[in-house]
C-alpha cells in the first residue's frame, strides 16, 4: 500500500514539475488579459459594485485563509502530511512547492483550502485518519478557534486606528408602563452612567451593556437632579415587541442642531485597545448566544440570513457611509471581526460538510469506544450536506439579488 502511495506521489510531483507548454502559456495570457479588461470595465461603469465586491473578497479571503492556516499549522505540528495549501479554489493559476507541501494560487478568489492526507480514510502512517483522536479533534477545530480568536486583534486594530465615536451619555427618553424599568424606579430624564459596573460613555455602549446582560438583573447607575442613584433592573430575554429588555428608550444627552450626536476622533494605544478587543469579542460571543437562545424562546424576529451577495452589499454600504477612505478602515475592521465570529460559530455547528460535522462524527466515534462509522457512510452524509448547503446558498443569493434590485438594504 505504501509503495502504491509513493508511486502516486511521484507521478503527481512529475506532473506538477512539468514545464507549461506553449498552449498553456497562451491560455493563461488570454485569461489574464480577459480578467484585466473585465475588471477595468467594471471599475469604470460599476464602480460602487466593484468596490463592494473587492472589499468583500479581500475580507473573505483574509478570514478564510486565517481559518485554513489553523488547520495547516496544527496538522504540521502533529506531523500530518499536508499535500496542498491553496488560496482560492481551482482552476489553478500558479503554484510552487516548498518542502513536501504545494502552495497554490487559484482563479476563484472565494475561499481557500488545506488538503491533508487521509481526511476520509488512509492507512498512510502520516495521515490524519490514523492520528490519535485528540490530535484529530484539535486539527478539525483549529480553524474555527482561529476565527474566534482573530476578532480580538481586529477589534483592537479598529480601536487603535483613528475613528469617530459618539460624545455624550445616554439619557432615558421614555419608560414603558409596567416594565422592569418602571418597577425599579427609573424615570425619563435620568442620565445613564454605568450598567453592571461598566462605564457607559454613549448610547451605543449603554445599549450593548444591557443586551449583553439579558436574563439577569443588572445595576444601573443614573444621575437625577445632580444625585447619583443605583437601581437593580431586570433585563428580560423575551420582552414584548418594541419594549426592549428593560422597557426604556434612550437617546444622546446632547445632540447637534441637525439631530445627530456629536462625535470626536479617538485612537487607543495598543495597551488599551487589546484588552478592549478581548472585551468586545467576549461581548459579541455573548450577544450571539443570546440571539440564538432568543430564537427558541420567541424573542425577536428569528434568524436573519444573508449570503455572499448580501454580505458584499453590507461591506459596500459600510465603506460608502464614511466621508473618506481612511474613515472606513475602523468600521470595516469591526465588520471583519463580526464576520470572523460568525464564521467560527458556523464551522463549529454539527452540520455535514463543515468542520463541526466532522467533529460530530469524531465525538460519535469516541462515544462508541473508538469504533468508527464507515468512511463511505460519512462521505455520503457530507455530500448530502454539501448539496443542501449549495441549494440554500442559491436561494439566499436569489433573495439578496432581489433585495438589491428593489433598492433595499440589508439593514431594512
Amino acid at each position: 500500500m505504501n509503495e502504491r502511495w509513493h508511486e502516486r506521489k511521484a507521478e503527481a510531483r512529475a506532473e506538477a514539475e512539468r514545464p507549461p507548454s506553449g498552449y498553456d502559456w497562451a491560455r493563461r495570457l488570454i485569461t489574464i488579459i480577459t480578467l484585466v479588461v473585465g475588471i477595468t470595465l467594471g471599475f469604470v461603469f460599476l464602480y460602487d459594485a466593484f468596490t463592494s465586491a473587492f472589499l468583500f473578497l479581500f475580507i473573505l479571503l483574509a478570514l478564510v485563509m486565517a481559518h485554513e492556516a489553523g488547520h495547516f499549522f496544527t496538522a504540521k505540528a502533529f506531523g500530518i502530511y499536508v499535500h496542498e495549501f491553496g488560496l482560492g479554489f481551482p482552476p489553478r493559476a500558479w503554484a510552487f512547492k516548498y518542502g513536501e507541501t504545494e502552495y497554490s494560487v487559484n482563479w476563484l478568489p472565494i475561499g481557500g483550502f488545506v488538503r491533508l492526507e487521509g481526511e476520509e480514510q488512509s492507512d498512510h502512517p502520516r495521515s490524519l485518519s490514523v492520528r490519535p483522536r485528540w490530535q484529530r479533534l484539535i486539527v478539525l477545530a483549529s480553524g474555527a478557534i482561529v476565527n474566534l480568536i482573530l476578532p480580538v486583534f481586529l477589534f483592537a486594530a479598529a480601536l487603535t486606528f483613528p475613528h469617530e465615536v459618539a460624545v455624550g451619555r445616554a439619557v432615558i427618553s421614555e419608560v414603558v408602563p409596567d416594565s422592569p424599568a418602571e418597577a425599579a424606579g427609573l424615570q425619563s430624564g435620568d442620565v445613564i452612567f454605568s450598567i453592571a459596573g461598566r462605564d457607559a460613555l454613549n448610547v451605543s455602549e449603554a445599549s450593548r451593556y444591557i443586551r449583553v446582560n439579558v436574563g439577569n438583573t443588572v445595576d444601573v447607575q443614573v444621575r437625577r437632579d445632580g444625585e447619583f442613584i443605583t437601581v437593580p433592573v431586570q433585563a428580560r430575554r423575551a420582552p414584548p415587541a418594541g419594549q426592549g429588555p428593560t422597557g426604556i428608550s434612550i437617546a444622546p444627552a446632547v445632540v447637534a442642531p441637525d439631530g445627530r450626536p456629536f462625535t470626536e476622533t479617538v485612537s487607543q494605544p495598543p495597551w488599551e485597545s487589546i484588552p478592549n478587543g478581548v472585551r468586545l469579542t467576549w461581548d459579541t460571543l455573548i450577544l450571539a448566544q443570546n440571539e440564538i437562545r432568543g430564537w427558541f424562546e420567541g424573542a425577536g424576529d428569528g434568524p436573519q440570513f444573508a449570503g455572499p451577495v448580501g454580505i458584499g452589499q453590507t461591506v459596500g454600504e459600510v465603506a460608502r457611509s464614511q466621508e473618506t477612505a481612511s474613515d472606513a478602515v475602523s468600521p470595516l475592521l469591526e465588520l471583519a471581526a463580526l464576520l470572523s465570529i460568525n464564521l467560527g460559530i458556523l464551522n463549529l455547528l454539527p452540520l455535514p460538510m463543515l468542520d463541526g460535522g466532522r467533529i460530530f462524527f469524531l465525538l460519535v466515534e469516541i462515544a462508541r469506544g473508538g469504533k468508527r462509522i464507515a468512511p463511505e457512510k460519512e462521505a455520503v452524509v457530507h455530500m448530502a450536506g454539501f448539496l443542501v448547503f449549495i441549494s440554500f446558498a442559491l436561494i439566499i443569493t436569489f433573495i439578496d439579488i432581489s433585495r438589491i434590485a428593489n433598492g433595499d438594504s440589508v439593514f431594512r
